[in-house]
């Protein structure tokens, strides 16, 4: 085996013999995070690798850690460990023609000049790790700022989620040219959304089912982002 001088290979890679010298003192020092990362390591197989940097923060300040949250992502990362994504998935609520639909008023053109003028709202579900059961966020969004005015969180997508929605995010007695836009959900097309609406003096307007490309509607809402913070994933 041919054998090289230290200076030819330093000299190879373009490397500074003190920095050579200085990562190898480096390697002789005892990891202050030794125990920590041990302990960050012992949460994530006793989790079964479903809680993220947020809940694994939480879980060290519970067993009496007292660490900063990014030094916490900090070492996951330098562990490479990686919390498995929750399924999240699009659901659909679309079942055909089973009551009134509404023009798309939209038109591709998503962003508002001002609050409150297109409003978005869907349902989107949330898997539960190591359970069967199912959350569905019904948000309402704001074009104009990306701002979500009102969400709920429910384990059935059904009318009262959209109806409880509805009533928070708009409270005023009425409102001047406001949209909101949705898909063609049975929820949407229910005699009772388009009474709210049209009491509030809101236009309804909805996605032609199949036709209208959906990529800016599905970016628009931050989903992944706010409902972290909401579920502390």
């Amino acid at each position: 085996m041919t054998e090289f001088s230290l200076d030819l290979l330093l000299k190879a890679i373009k490397l500074a013999r003190s920095t050579y010298y200085y990562h190898l003192k480096q390697l002789d020092k005892p990891d202050k995070d030794q125990e920590l990362k041990a302990e960050i390591q012992s949460i994530f197989i006793e989790h079964k690798g479903n809680y993220a940097y947020r809940r694994v923060h939480l879980e060290l300040r519970n067993r009496a850690y007292l660490v900063n949250h990014k030094r916490v992502q900090g070492l996951i990362k330098v562990l490479n460990l990686q919390a498995k994504m929750r399924q999240k998935r699009k659901y659909s609520s679309h079942k055909g023609d089973v009551g009134k639909k509404a023009e798309n008023l939209i038109q591709g053109q998503f962003e508002g000049s001002k609050t409150m003028e297109k409003c978005y709202t869907d349902v989107t579900e949330f898997a539960i790790p190591a359970s069967t059961q199912k959350l569905y966020l019904s948000p309402v969004l704001d074009g104009f700022n990306s701002e979500i005015i009102a969400f709920n969180l429910s384990c059935s997508p059904n009318l009262e989620q959209v109806q409880t929605m509805l009533e928070q995010a708009f409270k005023e007695k009425h409102y001047e040219n406001t949209i909101l836009h949705s898909d063609q959900g049975w929820q949407y097309q229910h005699d009772s959304y388009h009474r709210f609406l049209e009491s509030k003096g809101i236009q309804a307007s909805m996605f032609t089912q199949g036709k209208q490309p959906r990529q800016r509607y599905d970016g628009i809402f931050l989903w992944h982002f706010k409902i972290r913070n909401v579920l502390w994933l």
